[in-house]
């Protein structure tokens, strides 16, 4: 049963951190490049080496901290989550550049680079290590892989058909809303542990 509900938070906490993200717009620029399966199977790949990276990180914090305090940092982390999610994240034109010089020999590989170099220190790798220290590593491994596979795909998809159109501020004040709701209830769950 742990097992579900470490893999359903954080499919759900990787998949609401992704959505207006500055690397799902990485995503959605590769599928103009690229096949769209060639752009899923380079982000699963990608994905899975940061994820891991993470979850590692998370289970030597996780054994490093009290628990108490890991609760309210994580809490803390997903109020930060929010705010940063509603300031928003925008694909400037160095990014672009940056993911057009990229192009290796075979467009998978390119995929794979540019994509797992724009994850390093995001968002959704930080919000892994914040469930992950909540959770076991190989549900919220597997969820947090998921959860961005989910977000980018949609993505990807939504792009296809709705061009410039989408409703990104709606999208990105959803995905706030959700963190921070989320982090309050942390945030709350760690003080009464510190404190109690």
């Amino acid at each position: 049963m742990e097992f579900l509900i470490a893999l359903a938070v954080s499919t759900t906490a990787i998949f609401v951190a992704e959505m207006g993200d500055k690397t799902q717009l990485v995503a959605m620029s590769l599928a103009t490049r690229y096949r769209v399966a060639t752009v899923l199977l380079g982000i699963t790949a990608a994905t899975v080496a940061v994820h891991a990276a993470s979850v590692l990180i998370a289970e030597v914090l996780g054994l490093a901290i009290p628990t108490d305090w890991v609760t309210l940092v994580a809490g803390v982390a997903f109020l930060i989550f929010g705010a940063w999610t509603l300031r928003g994240d925008d694909l400037s034109a160095r990014d672009e550049e940056r993911a057009a010089s990229r192009r290796l020999s075979s467009g998978l590989v390119t995929v794979c680079v540019v994509f797992f170099v724009a994850e390093l220190g995001d968002k959704t790798m930080l919000a892994t290590i914040a469930v992950g220290t909540q959770h076991d590593w190989l549900p919220v491994w597997i969820g947090s892989t998921l959860g961005m596979v989910l977000a980018d795909g949609l993505a990807i998809a939504l792009g296809a058909v709705l061009g410039k159109k989408l409703p990104e501020g709606v999208v990105r004040l959803c995905a706030a809303l959700a963190f921070f709701a989320a982090g309050a209830a942390l945030t709350f769950q760690g003080v009464r542990m510190v404190t109690g």
